[in-house]
């Protein structure tokens, strides 16, 4: 019983490491993006544009429009949203905040670092969702949305995620948000990098989980030709 409650315990521990790292990188992609100055992603110019024209942070305002997707979703489904989806609102907001206050974390000077922060930004940013998600603590805000509306309206996934970006979008560049070569790029990659991504960090965190378990039990681990419990040594 003991063993089991460890093996609960150690279980939590690493998934909900996995989703904060996640977290952690994903936000960096983003800074990187937001850094590159050549577009970003659809909810990022959306936070860029109320940043400009409001003041506040970009992680800020990041939080605040996760609190009021967060509270769609749950007028929308009518229950209590995860607390995954609370942290992830929280973090993401306050890692983007932190990796633009960084001192050393220039702006780059020339077009091909542009391009470097640019390219290797949603590469970044691809791999954070797909290891975040991988962590199975809960989906976001905007994800979270988009299954609620996905549910209700009876549509494709790949459809409500189209609609909800080009609406968020919209109001980005009305609040003058950066759209440029970054946005389009983002939107072309984000969805094959997830998919080569999601399915590795998901197999990586099961083989962890699995492993975990046979250490910690060995009845489930596999048989070796010396396990024995030492009685026969001790009659020898």
């Amino acid at each position: 019983m003991r063993d089991q409650k460890q093996s609960r315990v150690s279980k939590f521990l690493f998934q909900w490491s996995v989703f904060f790292v996640g977290l952690f990188i994903m936000a960096f992609g983003i800074a990187l993006m937001i850094k590159a100055e050549m577009g970003s992603a659809p909810w990022d110019v959306l936070h860029i544009g109320l940043f400009s024209q409001f003041g506040l942070t970009i992680g800020t305002w990041s939080i605040i429009m996760g609190f009021f997707v967060i509270l769609a979703t749950s007028l929308l489904t009518k229950k209590f949203p995860q607390s995954g989806a609370f942290l992830n609102m929280v973090c993401v907001g306050l890692f983007i905040d932190f990796y633009l206050w960084l001192p050393f974390f220039q702006d780059p000077v020339t077009i091909a670092g542009k391009w470097i922060y640019l390219l290797i930004g949603i590469l970044i940013l691809g791999f954070g969702i797909g290891l975040y998600i991988s962590s199975d603590c809960g989906a976001g805000p905007r994800d979270s949305l988009m299954l609620a509306l996905t549910e209700k309206s009876g549509l494709k996934v790949s459809r409500i995620r189209l609609y909800m970006e080009l609406f968020v979008l919209f109001f980005g560049w009305v609040l003058q948000g950066p759209i440029s070569f970054g946005t389009i790029l983002f939107c072309i990659m984000i969805g094959g990098i997830v998919g080569k991504t999601l399915p590795f960090c998901q197999r990586s965190v099961k083989f962890v989980l699995e492993r975990s378990e046979q250490f910690e039990n060995i009845n489930k681990g596999p048989i070796r030709i010396n396990h024995h419990d030492g009685i026969s040594k001790e009659i020898g």
